[in-house]
């Protein structure tokens, strides 16, 4: 977690460090180790800040991913509603999870619906500080390579589109985009669906460039996404 913004969040609202440890339930002291990376932070106490703080979501700690069996489809979207994404502010927000580990989690489903995998560029343009590090290392772990660097091509046209090249979260999506490369995946992937060779073999003469270079057989092209 960056305490950084811990502190940041309370000083933008004008809280003392006494006035924000008992809106958080802590002690001031206890807070004041937290500010300055004494003390770990929590989850419980990340998802607290960032609701009585507005602390960023990127500051909770990222758990464990699921080696068994995936979150469901309807979990994804309220983790994604708890995150702000436009397309589900209609459903009731679940627990706010990381942005890194929300991405991951809809990445990982052997077949993730259409609608949250939309929501994923969305997500690397929102939070352009979340740790790649740590996605990068669970993408590999988990073959996931393709699938995220293609959805990081994705955002980077968007912005691109936009006109923000110069944003930090153009810049970091680019990076992320190289450590992808250098672990690409030879094998295609078509999120989960199952395609017919025919069907296959279309896509693959009428993929978009990005598509193309990631090995996934989809249309999906940036002006396809609804919020982004």
């Amino acid at each position: 977690m960056n305490v950084r913004g811990l502190k940041e969040a309370r000083l933008e609202r004008g809280l003392t460090q006494k006035e924000a440890a008992a809106r958080l339930g802590v002690s001031q002291p206890y807070l004041a180790l937290l500010e300055r990376g004494k003390r770990p932070v929590t989850a419980p106490f990340a998802r607290k800040a960032v609701q009585v703080l507005g602390v960023c979501p990127t500051l909770v700690p990222c758990g464990q991913m699921f080696v068994g069996r995936p979150a469901t489809t309807d979990a994804l979207a309220r983790q994604l509603s708890a995150l702000g994404y436009p397309g589900f502010k209609y459903m009731r927000a679940g627990w706010t999870r990381n942005p890194a580990e929300v991405i991951l989690r809809v990445l990982q489903q052997e077949e993730p619906d259409s609608r949250v995998v939309e929501a994923l560029p969305w997500v690397l343009l929102t939070f352009p500080d979340l740790d790649r590090n740590w996605l990068l290392r669970e993408a590999r772990t988990y073959g996931l390579n393709n699938r995220l660097g293609f959805l990081v091509s994705m955002a980077t046209r968007v912005a691109e589109r936009r006109g923000d090249q110069a944003s930090v979260a153009y810049r970091n999506l680019t990076e992320l985009a190289k450590m992808l490369e250098e672990s690409r995946l030879v094998a295609e992937d078509s999120f989960g669906k199952r395609l017919s060779p025919r069907q296959e073999e279309w896509l693959r003469q009428n993929r978009p460039a990005d598509a193309e270079q990631w090995h996934m057989l989809t249309t999906w092209k940036p002006e396809h996404l609804q919020y982004a």
